[in-house]
């Protein structure tokens, strides 16, 4: 779910751009392509779930679902055949998209012909719809699911902050060690880190106020079938977790970028992407694991490894896709204007 969201996060941001001809993250754009490029091994890694569904999926269990009405109810949804045809189609899906935007912003490079921009433009609006529906959906089968008699609502809202700030996280990680090494192009200034800086903090704030939206729902309501999902969390080492959720999440962040001058100092910067990224893990892991370990936090080399495993893919995915192509859109119409971008 880490690896999605870096994926198809960047994928939605780099579409965002042409839909709003923003034109200050035009120098940055295609580290946001290159980020993106993660959606290809997604098809690899998500090969393990197909072969242990029985051990993560509740609903997969046939004697369970002929004893438990509810998931009677959701079978024609939650069925083995089902599930592995729309994961299919959601990294098809991905990919697809992907690969077409990249190609035309690569071929811009050589040919310099405007229409591509066009094309991308058209290509992004039709994606928008389908990156909604996609990342709602595929968080509702991959985390929601893992829990079959809980819902929410707001489940993929709240998946999409947390996506599209890691993406945001990421790439400005990047952005800001490849600009102070001097591997950007010249002319870019503090306005722009501020904008980057500027984003991360809004979609920080947009996450805590979808987090705390789809709690207080729930809190207030008070109905069984939705509170057990919380109980779980606030229980044992699980509580302290779950504080803890609060302060990494949410308040570090919102201190640490909350000054105007924090936006625009690239150490901050380059410190609160990396916890932003370390945030997202800790969220999906508050997510996913009460669900498998029900007895309180466990932690071993799992939790290491595997994070470390996802950061090493994401840099090898990155370094090969810059090898092959140039760090920023050189052709792109809109490339003098984003340098010359100030506030």
């Amino acid at each position: 779910m880490f690896l999605t969201s870096i994926g198809v996060g960047s994928l939605f941001l780099v579409a965002l751009e042409y839909i709003t001809g923003a034109v200050w993250s035009t120098p940055f754009r295609r580290v946001s392509e290159f980020l993106a490029a993660t959606l290809l091994i997604l098809p690899i890694i998500s090969i393990p779930l197909l072969f242990n569904f029985h051990d993560l999926f509740h609903w997969t269990h046939t004697e369970m679902v002929e004893v438990d009405s509810i998931l009677q109810n959701k079978s024609s949804y939650l069925n083995t055949t089902f599930f592995t045809i729309r994961s299919i189609l959601y990294i098809v899906i991905w990919i697809l998209f992907f690969m077409i935007i990249t190609k035309n912003s690569r071929k811009q490079d050589e040919s310099g012909d405007q229409l591509l921009t066009k094309r991308n433009i058209t290509l992004s609006a039709i994606f928008m719809p389908l990156f909604a529906f996609t990342i709602t959906f595929s968080s509702i089968d991959w985390m929601m699911s893992l829990e079959p008699h809980w819902f929410s609502t707001i489940f993929g809202v709240y998946y999409f902050s947390g996506t599209v700030l890691a993406a945001l996280a990421a790439a400005t990680m990047i952005i800001v060690i490849l600009n102070e090494k001097g591997y950007f192009v010249k002319g870019l200034s503090e306005d722009h880190y501020y904008s980057l800086g500027a984003l991360m903090f809004a979609f920080t704030i947009f996450w805590a106020y979808i987090a705390f939206s789809q709690f207080l729902l729930i809190y207030y309501a008070n109905l069984p079938e939705e509170t057990f999902w919380y109980l779980a969390r606030w229980e044992g080492t699980w509580l302290y977790y779950s504080v803890g959720l609060i302060f990494v999440k949410f308040l570090v962040p919102y201190f640490g970028l909350l000054a105007r001058p924090s936006k625009m100092n690239p150490k901050r910067l380059l410190y609160m992407s990396v916890w932003i990224l370390f945030a997202h893990i800790y969220d999906l892991y508050w997510i996913i694991i009460p669900t498998v370990s029900k007895e309180g936090v466990s932690f071993n080399w799992y939790e290491v490894g595997y994070p470390l495993l996802a950061f090493g893919l994401i840099i090898t995915i990155f370094n090969l896709k810059a090898k092959n192509s140039n760090l920023v859109a050189i052709r792109d119409p809109k490339l003098k204007r984003g340098i010359d971008f100030r506030l």
